[in-house]
């Protein structure tokens, strides 16, 4: 390539191919487009391969040959199941649905998305992030319309998924990323708050969160009140205990105790807990026939309810689940050793099933970070543990189903008021606020929408926020000014963005200099410049020296900024005089830096 900027001088050069990647089956091909860093992280990872010597995924074995992986990823598979179907029966429950409807998620979950994803070591099933969503959705249209939604937003993942638009969901502001994750887990935590009494859930947000003192005296069975002769309290001490031993397992938990989910140990002793002493409180209802309670949807489903603002609803849906799913993938690759996520192909198979969800009427699907973080943290190797949870989970349910009917509902529900707690992490504003304040201010303002309003308000307007905040950056330009008497010469101080925005603020501060002074123009502090503003400084240069002025500017300071434009490498200064002026070099310098 003549315009390749590795050549003999720079002694960059793109490494050759070896003969074993070059037989390799599904080798990726170079793109027209990779950048320079790009081909410089291949030099280093060549560099450094023999010294890393970590274990490679069979995935990613040139003659197709798995090592004995098998073992692992069994003994994976099953913490996974013990995880997952706990958490597909509660975020059921917190979405209005009966546990069914998670349990057929996780399958589909974990034998199609497993099989078909693009990130190996992803587990995929329900999500808490959506159970709010869905909740608002039942309010909204009821459970009929429920299939529609996600069988179109199934095939909108699909389709960006075909037109390589990944990337394009992952091009949302972290403020706003955390921001929607924080205000998820408050909706969910106070709205699970009155499930873990027995109780219902208040409405919206704003009402559950306010309401949470009403539900903490239900649960403390006052004498003398109402709360007396209910059952409130007793439920309260199931989630209680839940949440005891969730917190106590994390913490003490050490050794080989913790490959066991510490949501499986806190279930499990719950319900031996509530069985024991038999406490008149609600539990799981499964029906004999499982699948039976799910609603498929059929075309004419489609037909009767198929409308704009159905249209709107499953946008969002897909929206949500994107980012999660691509947030945990990125996390995960972080987690591991093996093959990185191939984003586009994640997307089509989450697309793929959450379109199955869609048609037989369960919850929709996202990748989930706990399943996935226990699947890596248990040894995994490759799809197949995720593919063998969901295995287990269907299983089970055809075996063993009323087993799940023990289960006390409290204590599903303070599993996810645990979950949401730990979702509302305030201590990223700390890491934020390196960024700046603004970051900060967008990340609670994304949360109080949220709350207040609804998911996707909340992260329209996150969005909307970080964008006029880049506006802002790229369109305010400070200007300071300064007037030498004695050496007749004034100083223009420049620090932000000179755009055709600033264009009438700047043009109308060098107005202003007299027109036989020496005008110098500080660029240190100025972050970029365009062509608009330079060619205004260029004109009135020319008008400036005609009057018996001089300008100077510090081309240096901008470096790379600037070359471009001036097509072409200059000195450190580059002075505009319209005669020879008869200073010391030191004086310059000096004004030069003045600002």
């Amino acid at each position: 390539m003549a315009d390749s900027p590795f050549d003999s001088k720079s002694g960059l050069r793109p490494p050759a191919k070896s003969e074993s990647e070059a037989g390799q089956p599904g080798g990726k091909k170079p793109l027209a487009g990779d950048s320079l860093f790009s081909m410089l992280a291949m030099n280093s990872a060549r560099a450094q391969e023999a010294a890393r010597a970590k274990p490679v995924s069979s995935e990613s074995k040139p003659n197709g040959k798995r090592p004995a992986s098998y073992g692992a990823d069994f003994l994976a598979s099953v913490v996974v199941f013990l995880v997952a179907l706990p958490l597909c029966m509660g975020i059921a429950i917190a979405s209005g649905l009966s546990p069914a409807h998670g349990i057929v998620t996780g399958i589909i979950g974990g034998i199609v998305v497993g099989f078909l994803g693009g990130s190996p070591l992803q587990v995929s099933g329900p999500a808490a992030g959506l159970a709010v969503v869905v909740l608002e959705l039942i309010k909204e249209h009821g459970t009929e319309r429920l299939g529609v939604i996600f069988c179109l937003a199934g095939i909108v993942q699909v389709i960006a998924g075909l037109c390589r638009l990944a990337p394009w969901f992952r091009a949302v502001p972290p403020s706003v990323i955390n921001g929607m994750l924080s205000g998820i887990g408050v909706l969910i935590f106070a709205a699970q708050f009155h499930v873990m009494v027995d109780d219902s859930p208040k409405g919206s947000g704003i009402n559950n969160l306010l309401s949470i003192p009403a539900a903490i005296w239900k649960g403390l069975n006052v004498p003398g009140t109402g709360a007396a002769e209910t059952t409130h309290h007793l439920a309260a001490a199931v989630g209680l205990v839940t949440i005891v031993i969730l917190v106590l397992w994390q913490r003490f938990a050490y050794g080989r105790l913790k490959l066991l989910p510490g949501s499986l140990v806190a279930i499990l002793l719950a319900t031996i807990f509530s069985a024991t002493l038999a406490l008149p409180v609600r539990y799981v209802n499964i029906p004999d026939n499982m699948f039976a309670s799910l609603h498929i949807t059929s075309l004419l489903d489609f037909q009767k309810y198929l409308s704009t603002e159905v249209l709107l609803d499953a946008v969002a849906i897909a929206f949500i689940a994107t980012a999660e799913t691509l947030l945990t993938c990125a996390a995960l690759d972080k987690m591991h050793s093996g093959p990185r996520t191939n984003y586009d192909r994640e997307l089509v198979a989450q697309g793929v099933g959450n379109t199955l969800c869609g048609m037989v009427g369960c919850l929709p699907l996202t990748g989930v970070m706990v399943r996935s973080g226990v699947n890596v943290a248990a040894g995994a190797k490759s799809r197949l543990s995720s593919v063998l949870h969901g295995f287990w989970i269907l299983i089970f349910v055809v075996v063993l189903p009323h087993i799940l009917e023990l289960i006390p509902t409290s204590a599903l529900a303070a599993l996810l008021v645990f979950t949401g707690y730990k979702m509302v992490n305030f201590r990223v504003i700390k890491d934020m606020r390196r960024y700046g304040r603004s970051e900060a201010l967008i990340y609670l303002a994304t949360v109080v929408l949220i709350v207040c309003q609804d998911l996707l308000t909340g992260v329209i307007a996150g969005v909307v926020f970080s964008v006029c905040k880049l506006l802002y950056i790229f369109s305010h330009l400070e200007i300071k000014l300064r007037y030498d008497p004695k050496r007749n010469r004034t100083h223009v101080s420049l620090s932000g963005a000179a755009t055709f925005l600033s264009l009438p603020k700047l043009a109308d501060t060098v107005d202003r200099v007299k027109p036989d002074s020496e005008l110098h123009i500080h660029l240190e502090d100025l972050e970029y410049i365009d062509h608009a503003c330079l060619d205004m400084l260029m004109n009135w240069d020319k008008q400036h020296r005609a009057s018996g002025g001089t300008l100077v500017m510090d081309w240096g300071a901008l470096g790379t900024v600037f070359r471009e434009r001036r097509k072409g490498t200059r000195g450190e200064n580059r002075e505009f005089r319209a005669e020879p002026v008869d200073e010391k070099p030191a004086a310059d310098g000096e004004a030069n830096g003045s600002a």
